[in-house]
C-alpha cells in the first residue's frame, strides 16, 4: 500500500491498524499506539486530532494507491468502463490486506447518532468518487456528468459493501459483482445519451448471468 513521506504518521496508521487486528477497531486506543511507538500522547495529537482521523488517513492510502495505477502503462487503452473497474479493484486490494478491519471501520461511522461522523464520511465517498472519475478521465458535463456521479457513487458502495463480505480467492466474486454492474450501468447511458465507444452495447436481458461459484 502507498505510505506517505511522513514516517511518524505513516507509524501511527500501521500501529492503529495492527492493533485492531489484535483486538477490535473500537477497542483501539490513541494511547495505545504512543504506548505501543514510546511516545508521548502529545506527539500522536500532531498528527491526527482524534481517533476518527486514523480511518480518513487509511483510505487516503488507498486513493493513492488507486491514483498511482493510474500512471501504469497501459492504463488509458482501457475502454472507460474497464479503466473504472481496474481502479475501484485497485483501491479495495489496497485495503485488503485488513478486510475485517476495514470492515469494523466502516461499521464504527454507521452508528446510530453519531451525526458528527457520519457527514464527513459522505464528504468522503464523494471525494474517492471524484478522483475515480478524474483517473478514468471522464469528461462528461451537466446533466451527463451528475447522472455518472449518482450512478459510480451508487456502484462504488455496493462493491465496496459486498467487498466487506467477500471470502472469495482474490475477492473474484466482487470483481464479478463490479464488472457486471458496470456493465448495465454503461449500457443504460448509451440508452440515454446516445453511442459511447467506451462503453458496453450488451442489453442487460442478454448477459451471461453472474456465476459465484
Amino acid at each position: 500500500m502507498a505510505i506517505s513521506n511522513n514516517p511518524m504518521r505513516d507509524a501511527i496508521i500501521d500501529t492503529a491498524v495492527e492493533l485492531a487486528a489484535c483486538t477490535s477497531w473500537e477497542a483501539v486506543r490513541l494511547y495505545d499506539i504512543a504506548a505501543r511507538l514510546a511516545v508521548p500522547l502529545d506527539e500522536i495529537r500532531l498528527y491526527f486530532r482524534e481517533k476518527d482521523e486514523l480511518i480518513a488517513a487509511w483510505f487516503d492510502r488507498a486513493d493513492g494507491c488507486m491514483l498511482n495505477e493510474a500512471e501504469s502503462a497501459g492504463f488509458l487503452e482501457l475502454t472507460a468502463s474497464d479503466r473504472i473497474h481496474h481502479l475501484i479493484m485497485t483501491w479495495l486490494d489496497a485495503l485488503a490486506v485488513q478486510r475485517k478491519v476495514t470492515r469494523q471501520m466502516i461499521m464504527s461511522k454507521l452508528e446510530f447518532g453519531h451525526i458528527h461522523i457520519q457527514i464527513p464520511a459522505v464528504m468522503r465517498v464523494s471525494r474517492t468518487v471524484q478522483w475515480i472519475r478524474e483517473a478514468a478521465q471522464r469528461d462528461a458535463t451537466f446533466m451527463r456528468r451528475a447522472l455518472e456521479e449518482s450512478t459510480l457513487t451508487t456502484i462504488y458502495l455496493m462493491t465496496f459493501f459486498f467487498w466487506m463480505r467477500d471470502t472469495s480467492e482474490n475477492s473474484r466474486h466482487t470483481r464479478q459483482f463490479l464488472k457486471r454492474r458496470l456493465t448495465v450501468a454503461a449500457w443504460f447511458g448509451e440508452k440515454i445519451y446516445g453511442s459511447d465507444p467506451a462503453k458496453s452495447t450488451v442489453p442487460p436481458s442478454r448477459q451471461i448471468p453472474l456465476q459465484l461459484d
